[in-house]
């Protein structure tokens, strides 16, 4: 079994939350049984739900189609003033995040959960996340996301359990936050129930191994550009066939290893 491939069956409830959307401690409010659960240890943990709270998610987390734990990680802290971190072992510039106060928090989210959930913690040098991963992530019952910071976490906590670590991108933040929430989006999305179409994450890019083709809507022509015929035609193989070599042809262009990696997958694709 690959890290995000388990399946299981899910039933939701429903919650009001505030306005805001503000996420609450799920030990003082009550837990949606086996709905999908976003937990993120993170020091800003008002930076949540953040987009997620807006539009489709947002309504979803309402509706109560998943579920969000922001985790505090600073009451782990050591000491008067909650240190989470201390300087590199061996010398260096910045400052690393403490194994014993990150595995205070692993134990007190593994506590909280409701299932056991997979373990990632966003890092550039993590393995880079996919569409497959998000599917993986949506089709189980929801992630625990450790958000670093400074220059990272001590390395044994992460060998301790087992972290997967996932990268958004060739580039450095200023913390894994930002990334948790882009990770969230393209995995909460998924859930059944959260798009109004479900066809619409079927035909978008990275769905089919291939980049979208293009799209277009009124009005019939601007600037001096036409909306392509066959779009208009209303003959609904031509206007599929038109889509698939346009998918075709924008990831040849742009996406040289996409279009390679899809004919290995698709012989019979090849020219």
């Amino acid at each position: 079994m690959t890290e995000f491939e388990k399946s299981t069956s899910k039933s939701h409830g429903r919650k009001t939350l505030r306005p805001s959307l503000k996420p609450r401690a799920l030990m003082e409010d009550e837990q949606l049984a086996n709905a999908w659960t976003a937990q993120v240890i993170t020091l800003f943990p008002d930076a949540f739900p953040g987009v997620l709270g807006q539009s489709l998610t947002g309504k979803a987390l309402k509706d109560g189609l998943w579920q969000l734990d922001a985790i505090d990680l600073r009451p782990f802290g050591i000491g008067k003033h909650r240190n989470v971190d201390d300087t590199p072992a061996g010398g260096g510039a910045g400052m690393v995040l403490r194994a014993d106060v990150i595995s205070a928090a692993i134990e007190m989210a593994k506590q909280r959960a409701q299932a056991p959930l997979p373990l990632v913690y966003l890092s550039p040098r993590g393995k880079p996340f996919t569409q497959a991963m998000a599917k993986g992530l949506a089709a189980g019952q929801g992630v625990t996301l450790l958000c670093g910071r400074f220059e990272g976490v001590d390395e044994r906590v992460l060998e301790h359990y087992g972290v997967v670590e996932v990268s958004m991108g060739d580039y450095v933040l200023t913390g894994g936050e930002i990334a948790a929430q882009a990770l969230l989006d393209a995995s909460v999305r998924l859930i059944p129930g959260v798009l109004g179409n479900a066809e619409s994450a079927e035909e978008e890019s990275h769905s089919n191994g291939l980049l979208e083709h293009p799209q277009y809507t009124k009005p019939a022509e601007w600037q001096g550009r036409a909306i392509p015929d066959v779009l208009m035609s209303g003959h609904h193989g031509e206007i599929a066939k038109w889509r698939k070599k346009m998918s075709e042809a924008l990831t040849k262009l742009r996406r040289p290893d996409m279009w390679q990696a899809f004919l290995d997958n698709n012989p019979s694709d090849k020219p």
